[in-house]
């Protein structure tokens, strides 16, 4: 491998020098750097991030392979946000008077004996219609467990209107309401 003798501090005043173009200066800088007229669509922003991009590429070299498949991965509009649920969780729902019980497994989500690829396909299995299977199995975003939703929609009404949180009783201590992960009645 070529061994590559590069000036950071000189590397950083060209990407400050490529801050301050604008407008027709920015799309001559393009195509000298690319070769090619600039897209049109592309924000001013967005060229100039880019070319700053290739000018760190071409002075310190480019990302090796397995971070290069990561973050075109990340990119992939069509990849599923991962929900980080712990293989063997076992998520419960009660629909139409029945229960029903699904455990995360490495290769998917077990229903019933049989391994679907996603909880969206499970919940249509369930109720017969289209629903989004994190939310029929009431795995709130983060932002919605922080505002505190989830335990909103676990109270019953009597208890809302009180401001009381429900809680079990264990042994003479306190512990708080269960996850509304584990499960929600309808």
């Amino acid at each position: 491998m070529l061994q590559r003798f590069v000036d950071p501090a000189a590397v950083e005043a060209e990407v400050e020098r490529v801050r301050s173009l604008s407008g027709d200066a920015l799309r001559r800088r393009w195509r000298a750097v690319f070769g090619r007229l600039a897209p049109q669509h592309l924000t001013a922003d967005l060229l100039r991030r880019t070319i700053a991009n290739r000018i760190q590429e071409e002075a310190f070299g480019m990302l090796d392979r397995s971070s290069l498949k990561l973050l075109d991965g990340l990119g992939r509009r069509n990849s599923r946000p991962e929900r980080n649920l712990k293989i063997g969780t076992m998520l419960v729902r009660d629909y139409q008077g029945r229960r029903h019980t699904v455990t995360v497994e490495r290769e998917g989500y077990v229903w019933e004996g049989q391994l679907y690829s996603s909880l969206s396909a499970i919940a249509r299995a369930i109720t017969g219609t289209a629903w989004s299977g994190p939310r029929f199995f009431a795995l709130n975003s983060s932002l919605e467990r922080a505002s505190g939703a989830a335990r909103h929609q676990c109270q019953a009404p009597a208890e809302r209107r009180a401001g009381l949180a429900p809680a079990i009783q264990q042994q003479g201590r306190s512990i708080p309401p269960p996850s509304t992960t584990a499960m929600r009645r309808r």
